[in-house]
């Protein structure tokens, strides 16, 4: 049987500007003014321009929200758009907190405590290059191929990564020909082209593997004579297996040289490059630069945080936006499109508010965070000694600043910090604690710079394996399980001891 219930629940439920705001704050300053240009392109309300003048403040900073009235929409009656209303309640919009008598009022964000502007706005020389595959390409062209041959040719070079290599069977290639090109080939042909192919620049384009890639350049480094050469082409071409798991005991006795020769055999395999394509820049996926979203500046001892100069843009309310709402309060006899047009006018510089209020909001919630994680880490930002950073998790500054962890989290992530010892992401300074043997709490960044420092002072010959590095560091009264170093390494991209030997 059916039954109607009145049930009341308490939700969270977050208001447009509060949504606008979260997303904000998560926008680094590489992209937040392609962020502001889309806003402005979007709204006409909204301008940019700059002022000389310092200390300007916000004219429309204590205007009133819209209220759920003022954003109707009209509709026109059966008199048409013309007719003359006798009465309105859109009448009653008080436009006076729109009319702002002062020409010069505009928004300005930034204060006298910014970095130099010419410096942070440098813009970054970004080199003219040809790409891989053109690269490719000029060199086909230069070879004297019929029609048909250079078809096949370009479809393998398209088909090439952007590491150098051809990771397409030659099945698949001979289908993408016949169905895409409408040409018929075979496997012996391609193969043929392939060859071709090869000997372009980089050496070891267009291998379908790590062995054949080393092969080709060992190959073509071995048109001069030498043993060293010799060896390790020798040792590529069939003893791939063993070198790879660095068995070098194993390759001694296979190969029957001494410590020497295999050694520069080794060196000469190490000297080649196993991405060849890494050395030529791709078009398509440009180079990142990082741009600081903060500057901390150690000022005799006494550290000063400012924030980047580029979230912290001049935006205005558009002038002719303000004249329209002049002209309108001037007109008595108002027709249901000029109503239209007002209200229009009225949610575009709410908008646009909303959308400076926002901005405002943003600099200082990161400032606010910024702070926090500066004084939490004076110690470190001081002198740059790693051994000094604190453990810190997000919590300890959500409780610090007020905010929410979501907030601090968003604010933290993809932000990065100029120090005088170079430009960090701010996650870089978030990490657990591990007590030592006096019970003092360290941050576990302390522990891996330790960690690292234990692998690069080892005997190359016999690597520390992690059961060694974890007895080391319990001699140095850090309590830490196998395991935990082992996640440690991998963390750092620090491969395990055998793949770590050397001759």
């Amino acid at each position: 049987m059916l039954k109607q219930k009145l049930n009341q629940k308490l939700l969270p439920k977050l208001s447009p500007q509060q949504i606008q705001l979260m997303k904000l704050l998560q926008v680094p300053t590489a992209s937040f003014e392609q962020r502001i240009k889309e806003e402005i392109e979007a709204n006409p309300a909204l301008e940019e321009q700059s002022f000389e003048a310092e200390g300007e403040v916000d004219p429309f900073a204590n205007t009133e929200r819209p209220t759920k009235d003022d954003s109707k929409t009209v509709q026109d009656n059966e008199e048409g758009n013309t007719a003359e209303e006798e009465y309105d309640p859109r009448d009653e919009i008080d436009l006076s907190d729109y009319l702002i008598e002062d020409d010069t009022a505009g928004y300005k964000l930034r204060d006298n405590n910014y970095a130099d502007i010419d410096e942070e706005n440098k813009t970054i020389p970004i080199a003219v290059i040809d790409t891989f595959h053109e690269h490719l390409m000029q060199q086909l062209g230069m070879v004297d191929l019929d029609e048909h041959s250079y078809v096949v040719a370009r479809q393998i070079i398209g088909s090439i990564g952007d590491d150098g290599y051809l990771r397409r069977d030659l099945e698949a290639l001979i289908d993408d020909l016949t169905f895409s090109q409408n040409v018929m080939t075979n496997e012996e042909e391609l193969m043929a082209m392939l060859k071709i192919i090869q000997t372009f620049e980089p050496s070891g384009v267009g291998a379908r593997d790590l062995q054949e890639c080393l092969l080709l350049q060992i190959r073509r480094k071995g048109q001069i004579p030498s043993r060293a050469v010799e060896l390790a082409e020798d040792i590529l071409e069939n003893h791939f297996g063993e070198f790879a798991k660095k068995h070098y005991e194993k390759l001694k006795k296979s190969l029957s040289v001494s410590d020497e020769s295999l050694k520069d055999a080794v060196e000469e395999i190490l000297k080649l490059n196993p991405k060849p394509g890494s050395t030529y820049a791709n078009s398509s996926k440009p180079e990142h630069y990082v741009i600081p979203d903060f500057i901390i500046t150690n000022n005799n001892g006494r550290l000063e945080l400012s924030l980047n100069s580029r979230n912290a843009p001049d935006l205005r309310i558009s002038d002719s936006y303000k004249d329209m709402l002049k002209e309108y309060t001037k007109t008595k006899k108002r027709t249901r499109k000029q109503k239209e047009a007002v209200l229009f006018i009225k949610q575009k510089i709410d908008s646009a508010k909303w959308f400076i209020d926002a901005i405002r909001q943003r600099q200082q919630t990161m400032l606010k965070t910024m702070n926090a994680i500066m004084d939490y880490q004076r110690s470190y930002f001081r002198t740059g000694d790693e051994t000094k950073l604190r453990p810190m998790i997000l919590k300890d500054i959500a409780e610090i600043t007020g905010l929410d962890i979501s907030t601090v989290s968003r604010v933290s992530n993809s932000k990065y910090v100029q120090t005088e010892f170079g430009t960090f992401k701010l996650k870089s300074f978030f990490s657990e604690s591990l007590q030592t043997d006096s019970g003092e709490e360290v941050s576990t960044r302390e522990v891996k710079r330790i960690l690292n420092n234990l692998i690069e002072k080892e005997n190359k010959r016999k690597p520390l394996s992690d059961q060694k590095l974890t007895e080391a560091l319990v001699t140095k009264g850090y309590n830490i399980a196998r395991r935990t170093v082992a996640k440690y390494r991998e963390q750092m991209n620090i491969p395990v001891a055998r793949l770590r030997k050397q001759l």
